[in-house]
């Protein structure tokens, strides 16, 4: 039997991590986008964003009809096995 032959049930990335990078990769994409590329409806991308922003992970600012994202790439990672961690170099290594 082959990896094929099931379809994959987890990823190695959180959605909170992709639709970080998604952010990252263009801080003025629109939640739209960023649901399409990772997979969720727009009401998670819009939950996921409001979780990164409450952790002060990225700062999202109205500019015009649009909004404009910052990434805190300082910003320590969550979980305590990586909380000596920045998430600057994590996006680093994921950028394409």
């Amino acid at each position: 039997m082959s990896s094929h032959d099931h379809p994959t049930s987890w990823t190695f990335l959180t959605n909170h991590t992709q639709v970080l990078i998604c952010i990252a990769q263009d801080v003025d994409t629109t939640l739209r986008d960023v649901a399409l590329k990772v997979g969720i409806t727009e009401r998670a991308a819009q939950r996921i964003v409001a979780d990164l922003v409450e952790a002060q992970i990225i700062d999202r600012r109205r500019i015009g009809r649009r909004n404009h994202y910052l990434v805190n790439r300082g910003a320590a990672m969550r979980h305590a096995a990586q909380a000596n961690h920045q998430i600057g170099p994590l996006l680093d290594l994921l950028q394409p």
